[in-house]
């Protein structure tokens, strides 16, 4: 991989706190549950041309700060120890974006969080994937089912570090990654190895925890 991509996201600078309103869940206070829903849009992510051998992109939004064990979570009284091991949750997988294209507006993918959520498989701006919210409320008889494109940050509230949210666009050598049916993150990470041609990040932070400092 020779080249990177300029990405650029308006909502808030490169590495900086990321607006409520590309959030699924917002603070709360403590008598309305600690957080509540919140807009859900997804950012508009804007992106420079690929090689001239780029035939699409995909985008891949995911935060490596999860607890890797559920024990704490959200619980009254205890707090998700900051030196606990962290894991990939993914928030964001598009994939087989068209090489003509070098944005998807604010709000194209996602506007309001959706209650089971959003259908897998094409749009006239690629090919949605499943994100882990699908894994996250299976149990959820109210909540439950296939999340697929954007669905943006709810980290635990009681959590003592902030979460990153890595935006990273990938601009590949192949107009398709040939992915269907239910593939997420891991999948299509998978898929592009060996294809990548360029790529460009933009980080964002947030967090749920009103006692957490958000630099």
């Amino acid at each position: 991989m020779k080249d990177n991509l300029t990405v650029t996201i308006d909502g808030w600078p490169d590495g900086k706190l990321m607006p409520e309103t590309f959030a699924f869940c917002k603070m709360a206070m403590i008598d309305e549950g600690r957080v509540a829903l919140s807009r859900n849009r997804n950012p508009g992510v804007q992106w420079s041309a690929g090689p001239a051998e780029t035939r699409s992109y995909a985008i891949i939004c995911h935060d490596p700060d999860v607890p890797s064990k559920p024990d704490n979570v959200n619980k009254e009284g205890m707090t998700v120890p900051a030196d606990l091991p962290r894991v990939d949750f993914f928030h964001w997988v598009l994939v087989d974006i068209p090489a003509n294209r070098f944005e998807i507006l604010g709000g194209e993918d996602s506007n309001r969080v959706t209650t089971g959520g959003k259908p897998l498989g094409k749009t006239e701006y690629g090919v949605r994937g499943l994100n882990n919210f699908t894994d996250w409320f299976a149990g959820d008889p109210d909540m439950k089912g296939d999340y697929a494109g954007y669905d943006g940050p709810c980290s635990p509230w009681n959590d003592e570090i902030v979460h990153r949210y890595i935006f990273t666009v990938y601009a590949l050598d192949v107009p398709s990654l040939g992915l269907d049916g239910k593939f997420g993150g891991p999948e299509a990470l998978k898929g592009m190895e060996g294809h990548i041609l360029a790529k460009g990040e933009w980080l964002g932070l947030y967090t749920t925890n009103p006692s957490v400092s958000v630099e």
